[in-house]
């Protein structure tokens, strides 16, 4: 901008004269209000790039009235940051200054950004369930989040290049499916483009030189293409709002290759012309007359009007072979369907008053659900995971005998759409027909399958290999907590049996883990109250007896703090003996005996860096132990025979570790590991596994290696794996 007075960011006449846009007669009184609160609490501070705090808040109004809002959420998006990060401004300030209404938007948005957590991914998991609880008490509020962190991916280079790609895969994997699940594309797109940009700058800006060489001769192509459009709709006598054509989105491009295994010269439909028409008829008109023009390439045709997604999307989409064989997409709506496609939810909110709220709420029907499926999910990184295969997988759209359409995601059973119907229909289900053929419980449901449930009053209900047989959560859930509730005093001694048994195998009692300060950490890690409803919930396959018995060790190992143990005063016999060189034995040096034979304890599998003491045996030498071993603090540990040992600094040896990893149960996973180890030059020395009924795999690995460091790293890498729950360092 060449005028030197303007701030560099959206004046107040400038944010007012866009909303007055498309609310001419609202009052703007709220705005100006909030706009000048806001400036004035943010005057002393400064973004990392060294612009005024204010232009964030301000970018962050100007989007919001590009989706054209209301003017209280305007001033919600101006007041956002000034609860977290202006001194003495409260939620209270807010509503007095500025009624309840905005108040509770602005908190909603402050809850989503307060958060404390131990990992990225738990951190992302429940930044995923707020959204949704606060999304249930206002819509609005996770646009103003969508709105924040679209400005924050625009000016995501002031960032440290260490901070860049966390962001844009954060925004990747949460905010761009969420904005897709609410239909607002028009930010979708531009934070998959935007992310793109900084986790692979070089296909990114490959696609862009690419795109940009062929613009001159394909706006040629497209205008050809357009005008025979237009001049087929006038001879038919449709209107046309508005018709245009573009390349598709970077990102779009950029994930067809990648997962269709492409160059960018192998991708042919990068063209999409949109066609704007009056009416729902015109838009099957139009679509006529597009097939009439040129061939339709099968199975590519779908039909959103008449079955739209659940995030309100409504068009006609069509792909057909243009000049010269080159392939485009044709997208036919009308203008409420065009405003619906652009900005999804934000374009209906405005008629959430009157008679059109209930319609609204019909639409939401999926947020509901997923409310209810996280009040059940005690865990929120299972929360996290089973949205990823809710929320943001693709859908496929059944029918019920009645006819209505059912939207599942992509290799859902007819278990899931009993489920899907109600609980009831789910617990009794005996039997499934698709397309009316009795089929399998596991059999995967296809886009225009009619489903039909079998029910019995005298059905068990399902069993634990259910949980293997669904993919919803929302189905998961149902079952878990049918599970739960019938058969609550067996699961109860289940639960316990099982603990107590992994307990010991570690070397553990169980009464040892089971102090209330251990056991708080967990309940508020799994939501559950007493524990009674850990052994119940462990009991029926919830969580795994291994999980919970590692998190308590490590909470116990949190209280103890080993001391070296004292040796006994050496006997007149050891007085007289001739003193001898310290001598390494096995990497380890035993004081007092070059000739002492040593071996390994096997109930701890000491290595080098952990703190170890030696315990002389009757003639096997010495056992060398962990110093925190449970072992060496029984009662029926005779002192005198304790000897110090320590680990000669020169040791190269290699030593067995054993480690445990909890996955999900798929193929491939067992083979995946071994690759893993062979480029890491670990061996393997022994290997088993077993499938529990809740989904989960444990492999019990026996590893080669060197010391504790090398064996944490390899813990490490292991956990930042999507495909595994926990691993832990065990004893034999």
């Amino acid at each position: 901008m060449n005028d030197l007075t303007h701030p560099g960011y959206p004046t107040l006449d400038e944010l007012i004269a866009h909303v007055q846009k498309y609310h001419p007669n609202e009052d703007m009184g709220v705005i100006e209000r909030a706009y000048r609160f806001a400036e004035n609490a943010h005057k002393d501070q400064k973004r990392m790039s060294g612009e005024p705090y204010f232009a964030h808040p301000a970018h962050v109004a100007l989007i919001l009235a590009d989706l054209m809002l209301d003017p209280p959420t305007i001033a919600a998006g101006l007041l956002h940051d000034c609860v977290e990060d202006v001194d003495g401004c409260t939620v209270e300030t807010i509503e007095k200054d500025f009624g309840s209404e905005i108040a509770l938007m602005v908190d909603g948005v402050t809850k989503l950004t307060r958060m404390d957590f131990f990992t990225r991914e738990q951190q992302q998991a429940e930044s995923i369930r707020k959204m949704f609880i606060a999304m249930a008490k206002d819509i609005r509020v996770v646009l103003i989040k969508l709105a924040d962190r679209l400005h924050n991916m625009r000016t995501l280079k002031t960032q440290k290049p260490e901070r860049q790609i966390p962001i844009a895969r954060e925004t990747l994997d949460i905010y761009a499916p969420l904005a897709h699940r609410l239909g607002v594309y028009a930010v979708k797109w531009e934070l998959e483009d935007l992310s793109l940009r900084y986790i692979d700058p070089e296909g990114y800006y490959s696609l862009v030189e690419k795109v940009g060489m062929k613009r001159a001769e394909r706006e040629k192509w497209i205008h050809e293409i357009i005008d025979s459009i237009r001049d087929g709709m006038e001879k038919e006598h449709i209107h046309v709002q508005e018709i245009d054509g573009r390349p598709k989105h970077f990102y779009s491009i950029y994930r067809k290759m990648k997962t269709q295994n492409k160059t960018f010269e192998q991708i042919t439909d990068l063209i999409a012309v949109r066609v704007i028409v009056d009416t729902k008829q015109d838009c099957y008109a139009a679509l006529g007359i597009v097939h009439s023009l040129w061939p339709q390439v099968p199975g590519r045709f779908k039909d959103y009007i008449s079955v739209p997604k659940d995030n309100l999307y409504q068009s006609l989409h069509t792909t057909v072979v243009g000049p010269d064989g080159r392939p485009f997409e044709v997208q036919i709506r009308t203008m409420e369907m065009h405003r619906s496609a652009e900005y999804g939810i934000a374009a209906h909110w405005r008629y959430k008053e009157g008679k059109a709220a209930d319609s609204l709420d019909e639409k939401l029907g999926w947020l509901r659900r997923i409310l209810d499926w996280q009040s059940e999910t005690g865990d929120p990184g299972e929360f996290g995971n089973l949205l990823r295969v809710d929320l943001f997988a693709e859908e496929v759209l059944v029918f019920t005998p009645r006819g209505d359409i059912i939207s599942l995601p992509k290799g859902a059973t007819p278990l899931d759409f009993a489920y899907r119907i109600h609980s009831a229909v789910g617990n009794r289900c005996v039997g499934a027909k698709v397309n009316h053929r009795i089929v399998p419980l596991t059999t995967q449901l296809e886009t225009g399958d009619f489903v039909e449930i079998l029910t019995s009053a005298n059905s068990h209900g399902p069993s634990l290999d259910w949980l293997n047989m669904v993919k919803t959560s929302e189905a998961k859930a149902k079952i878990r907590s049918f599970l739960k509730n019938e058969s609550k005093d067996e699961n109860l001694a289940r639960g316990r049996d099982l603990l107590e048994k992994e307990a010991r195998r570690l070397g553990y009692s169980f009464p040892q883990l089971c102090k209330p300060e251990f056991l708080d950490v967990l309940y508020k890690r799994y939501t559950l109250s007493s524990l009674d409803d850990l052994y119940v919930t462990v009991g029926f396959g919830g969580l795994s007896c291994a999980q919970v018995i590692n998190r308590l060790a490590e909470e116990f190992k949190k209280t103890q703090k080993p001391e070296a143990p004292k040796l006994p005063t050496p006997t007149e016999t050891q007085q007289a003996r001739p003193a001898t060189p310290t001598h390494a034995t096995q990497g380890v040096v035993v004081e007092g005996d070059p000739n002492m034979l040593v071996r390994f304890a096997r109930c701890c599998n000491p290595l080098p860096g952990d703190d170890i003491i030696g315990y002389v045996t009757r003639g096997r030498g010495v056992s060398v132990h962990r110093a925190d071993c449970v072992n060496m603090q029984d009662e029926g540990v005779e002192p005198e025979r304790m000897v110090q040992v320590a680990w000669a600094s020169s040791a190269s040896a290699a030593y067995d570790a054993d480690i445990q990893v909890i996955g999900y149960d798929k193929a491939g996973l067992l083979a995946d590991l071994s690759t893993l180890f062979a480029a890491l030059e670990v061996p393997i020395v022994a290997v088993s596994a077993r499938t529990m009924k809740n989904g989960t795999t444990q492999i019990t690995l026996t590893l080669s290696i060197k010391d504790t460091t090398q064996l944490e790293k390899i813990i490490k890498q292991l956990r930042k794996r999507s495909d595994i729950i926990e691993v832990f360092r065990v004893s034999s």
